[in-house]
């Protein structure tokens, strides 16, 4: 069996490294290609690697960069390059800022094991394919919402408030709606940007937001539609 293809984090952090290398140091004994494909071993995203030997080892990271090359100077490099490649490539070759932050935060997670186990836990859904920052980073701002303690004190929070439950978006109320069965459910959403999280700050009861499933998964589709701007359009509908 062969290995799986390459996954957005994975490039992206292939990418980053790209833009900061000569083209001439892109080759396996380079050090920063080796640690890199350390790094994209450590990542909590592949159930099974087949042929773990070859698994994103320096030859195929250096392959990788290859790719780029071809991408960014037609006529160079190694034009079998994938069109997820190709987009991520120029989704951000003009802000490269953004990609190194991203980068930079996908790396941090490689270091805590703990962390990393954690977010390897989470279930997959259809919304992490088409998220910009990443499955990783997405996972990391799902592990954040399920944070039991701080989630029961946003619960407690509002109930002491407002002595309801109710979506911080729509107003909808499960206990209104369902009775004693939807008595103390709702969910919650942390309200920091993917590109904006950090692996080794703590959640606080103010980081989350108190929703409904309907918007919480409105939320998910699209991880650049923040919390304020769905609550200000359905406002306006």
């Amino acid at each position: 069996m062969r290995n799986p293809k390459w996954h957005r984090d994975e490039i992206i952090l292939a990418l980053d490294l790209y833009f900061k290398l000569e083209s001439g140091k892109v080759h396996a004994g380079n050090p920063d290609i080796i640690e890199l494909s350390r790094i994209i071993n450590l990542l909590p995203i592949h159930e099974v690697k087949p042929d773990e030997a070859k698994f994103r080892n320096p030859n195929g990271v250096s392959l990788k960069l290859s790719n780029f090359l071809a991408i960014d100077r037609p006529g160079k490099g190694m034009s079998s390059y994938s069109i997820l490649d190709a987009q991520i490539f120029n989704e951000f070759k003009n802000d490269k800022q953004s990609l190194n932050k991203i980068a930079l935060s996908i790396r941090q997670i490689t270091v805590d094991q703990n962390l990393n186990k954690e977010i390897h836990l989470i279930n997959s859904d259809d919304d992490e394919e088409s998220v910009p920052e990443g499955k990783v980073l997405y996972r990391l701002h799902k592990l954040r919402e399920r944070n039991k303690n701080i989630v029961l004190k946003k619960k407690n929070d509002a109930l002491n408030k407002f002595n309801k439950l109710q979506c911080e978006i729509c107003g909808f109320d499960f206990y209104s709606k369902y009775g004693e069965v939807g008595f103390g459910f709702i969910e919650c959403h942390h309200i920091t940007p993917l590109s904006d999280l950090e692996p080794n700050t703590k959640t606080k009861p103010e980081d989350l937001a108190l929703v409904c499933s309907n918007c919480h998964r409105m939320l998910h589709r699209k991880s650049n539609l923040a919390f304020a701007s769905l609550k200000n359009y359905l406002s306006r509908v």
